[in-house]
């Protein structure tokens, strides 16, 4: 399906996420979300609520992913404190995907067109650009906590990826963290080097990848990913 590509249109539709995440967060404050947000008052907060506790906890990770101003990483371990490690996770991991296709969306819509145009010959942002790439692409910054689950869902949106192929690559690689935040909860910390070298590799081996593949583009993994690079070789 076409976007329509007239700037009334996708300000309205910006002006509307905007105008939804602002009633959703207000909401939630009026409902007595902790400020702290540590899992701790978060889990008893969500257990006080009744029935409406699982909907709370799934706007907030909506929230978190769109806008930001709540981290993902206390909500799951929240949810598992409060509705235990499974539907913890169902929840957190369903709240997170919706955000997540919400602001790729978003981003899809704003931008995705301009780039596409400009950028043609690149298989990132070019019509028929490669789908296996950009599935790896979402699922490793999806495992490292570090990188901005919002910056990647809008990142995503202007690229060439499918939207049924970022929601599977985000949802994957997203899982396992979430598992983990929820079984363990405030027993469990993430150890800032281990977490930062992660982050790095995966960095370094998604800025040579496009280097290497330049460079041979009848290698196996070149055919494997299917990309077209007699358009793309560095002069």
């Amino acid at each position: 399906m076409r976007v329509p590509s007239s700037w009334p249109f996708r300000l309205g539709i910006s002006a509307a996420v905007v105008l939804l995440m602002l009633v959703l967060w207000l909401v939630l404050r009026q409902m007595g979300m902790p400020a702290s947000l540590s899992p701790d008052a978060l889990s008893a907060w969500l257990n006080g609520q009744g029935v409406w506790g699982p909907v709370f906890l799934f706007l907030m990770m909506v929230l978190a992913v769109v806008v930001g101003p709540i981290p993902t990483l206390p909500v799951s371990a929240a949810a598992g404190l409060a509705f235990g490690v499974f539907t913890g996770t169902l929840l957190a991991a369903a709240g997170a995907l919706t955000g997540a296709m919400i602001a790729f969306s978003v981003a899809r819509i704003l931008g995705r067109e301009a780039l596409r145009e400009r950028l043609s010959a690149n298989p990132v942002f070019a019509s028929d650009g490669s789908q296996r790439l950009l599935f790896w692409m979402v699922f490793l910054t999806r495992l490292i906590p570090l990188f901005s689950f919002a910056l990647i869902s809008y990142a995503a949106g202007v690229t060439a990826i499918h939207g049924w192929r970022f929601a599977v690559a985000s949802l994957l690689g997203m899982l396992p963290m979430t598992f983990v935040f929820a079984g363990l909860g405030t027993t469990f910390e993430l150890n800032p080097v281990v977490t930062v070298m992660a982050a790095v590799v995966i960095l370094f081996v998604m800025t040579m990848l496009p280097w290497y593949l330049s460079r041979r583009p009848g290698s196996r993994l070149a055919r494997w990913l299917r990309l077209d690079l007699k358009r793309w070789r560095n002069p």
